[in-house]
């Protein structure tokens, strides 16, 4: 069942990067099949047998509002799955840390990212107007997620944890780059891959 559920996100997540370079009508059925994908991949491999699964499984139920949310193409429907994205990053933040986070290990990171974060606001500033609160909020948000996943993968738990996390982060630099800066249809052809590997990697994380 979990090889099946892998191969069907990565199926019409492939159709889903075809779609947007071809400009195809069937663009917004690829990504929400893809993206419930990810949500079998964690009930097949036991999210609800744990805390922590749970609490993925509602983030990445989170992720699936946001997807639907953001194949329309309004402000509100934007601001709409930026929520929801946010939210979403609340709720593996929290998973995150059920598992324990290693506090040295998580200094560092806090450090790194918080670095990064800085040149990311400077690079976005100029460009998203009055959203300047909600982008600030999201990246504060997402990037204490990827700090707690390094915290969490110090304290012992699994790889696909920080990989999976720090893979969003970067997925979500060319939505940025998408809706503030370029708009370029080379940013889903690298963003959307690395967004559904960074999903299945977080709902793999659930087993055992």
């Amino acid at each position: 069942m979990t090889v099946f559920a892998v191969l069907f996100t990565a199926v019409f997540a492939g159709a889903l990067v075809w779609a947007e370079v071809t400009g195809s009508v069937a663009l917004r059925w690829f990504k929400m099949l893809a993206s419930t994908g990810f949500i079998a991949i964690a009930l097949s491999v036991g999210a609800m047998s744990s805390s922590y699964g749970k609490i993925v499984l509602a983030a990445l139920a989170l992720s699936w509002l946001g997807d639907l949310l953001l194949t329309f193409t309004s402000r509100s429907a934007f601001l709409g799955g930026l929520v929801a994205f946010l939210l979403g990053h609340v709720a593996y933040s929290v998973a995150f840390g059920t598992l324990g986070v290693n506090p040295l290990v998580g200094a560092i990171a806090a450090v790194a990212v918080a670095i990064v974060a800085v040149f990311v606001w400077r690079w976005l500033a100029p460009h998203v107007g009055d959203m300047a609160a909600p982008v600030v909020a999201y990246v504060v948000v997402i990037s204490v997620m990827v700090v707690l996943a390094f915290g969490a993968f110090g304290d012992g738990a699994t790889w696909l944890i920080p990989l999976g996390a720090t893979l969003f982060f970067i997925s979500d630099l060319f939505v940025a780059r998408n809706q503030f800066v370029a708009p370029d249809t080379v940013n889903r052809m690298w963003g959307l891959p690395l967004y559904y590997l960074a999903q299945v990697l977080l709902a793999l994380s659930v087993s055992g």
